[in-house]
């Protein structure tokens, strides 16, 4: 399966006509917000008025995705999300709390449903093919691109535009907070992996991919396979899962040039990275990424994005997490993340040829 187009919306610099982040912007604190581009260049003002900003973030990046691909109406549209709308759903709730349950305006809960997103921009380009979304939590973008891989397997679409985004809101940010999911200190971002200690950063993104079963002229990298494990019971049987999936794909450990790790600067879920570091990838060089966009729960999406381009322009950018460049050409990219220890996922990309 091959990146033909994508486009993405984090707390860095990646959306639009811009350098493949030439810098990192830290943030004060342990919240990371998107950098939003003048939505008005991509959504006309009377929808955008209707849109909540993760429909925005999302019709946007995917816009913004078939644009480079020059594709105006892609054979299917698969979305993956795991907080869905917070802002409406906060939206409703209050309203319904407020108005002591009697007759709460109906359009906040409207578009609060988890596959707004993936009708708004089936709405917007009149497409009227496959449209799916997929809320399955920390496996929500892996279970999407296991879909856009059958899809195009069995011929039933010529391309697949594929995507995530999940936002974090004041509400989400405070509730996570208390229950002591992100770190308490005003510098937590800037010394994310400097002092590993309970708590992480929070994050929110989109992106999304234009994917296709064949190779073309600019294609970004291929992605050659994914797998998810369900809540473990080791580190040992997590080697063994990385073992057995790079057997299925045929390569072997010594062929992977770069591997690119979900750490999160929190205590115990660092612990599992660092002894796979240590052991498995112990002679490969590995960068973290969740320093760029902050955690949540498809945070992978954003380092497929990232690996995509890497891949491209092989190059690494020099970010805190890693600052000596590769000494090797890069050819193959493993993502390795797992969210809250349960949801372990791989994703294996490698250089089109």
């Amino acid at each position: 399966m091959y990146i033909q187009a994508t486009a993405a919306m984090s707390p860095q610099k990646t959306f639009g006509q811009v350098p493949f982040l030439p810098d990192q912007i830290i943030y004060p604190g342990s919240r990371l917000q998107v950098v939003e581009p003048e939505y008005k260049d991509w959504i006309e003002t009377k929808l955008l008025r209707r849109m909540s900003r993760i429909i925005r973030m999302g019709v946007t990046t995917a816009k913004a995705c078939l644009q480079e691909g020059r594709e105006t109406n892609p054979g299917a549209i698969i979305t993956a999300t795991a907080y869905g709308c917070l802002e409406d759903t906060g939206i409703f709730l209050t309203e319904t709390l407020e108005r002591k349950e009697e007759m709460p305006p109906p359009t906040a809960f409207i578009q609060s449903t988890h596959n707004t997103v993936g009708s708004q921009i089936a709405l917007m380009l009149k497409c009227h093919n496959y449209n799916n979304t997929f809320v399955h939590n920390g496996f929500s973008f892996e279970s999407a691109l296991l879909d856009a891989m059958l899809l195009l397997k069995e011929k039933e679409a010529h391309n697949v535009l594929t995507g995530s985004m999940d936002e974090l809101t004041d509400n989400s940010f405070a509730i996570l907070n208390r229950l002591g999911l992100y770190k308490r200190t005003p510098d937590a971002h800037r010394h994310l992996f400097a002092s590993i200690s309970k708590g992480t950063v929070g994050g929110e993104g989109a992106a999304f991919f234009l994917l296709s079963d064949q190779q073309l002229a600019g294609s970004y990298a291929s992605i050659d396979g994914v797998t998810t494990l369900y809540q473990p019971k080791d580190v040992l049987a997590v080697k063994d899962w990385i073992l057995s999936f790079l057997t299925t794909q045929a390569i072997q450990l010594a062929d992977v040039d770069l591997v690119m790790m979900g750490k999160n600067g929190d205590t115990k879920e660092t612990e599992i990275y660092q002894q796979l570091q240590e052991s498995v990838f112990s002679s490969i060089p590995v960068i973290p990424y969740k320093h760029l966009c902050g955690e949540y729960p498809t945070s992978i999406s954003f380092a497929v994005w990232l690996a995509a381009n890497i891949l491209k322009t092989g190059e690494v950018p020099l970010t805190d997490g890693y600052r000596d460049p590769l000494q090797k050409e890069i050819k193959n990219i493993l993502i390795y993340n797992h969210y809250q220890r349960r949801y372990h996922s791989m994703i294996l990309l490698s250089q089109c040829k």
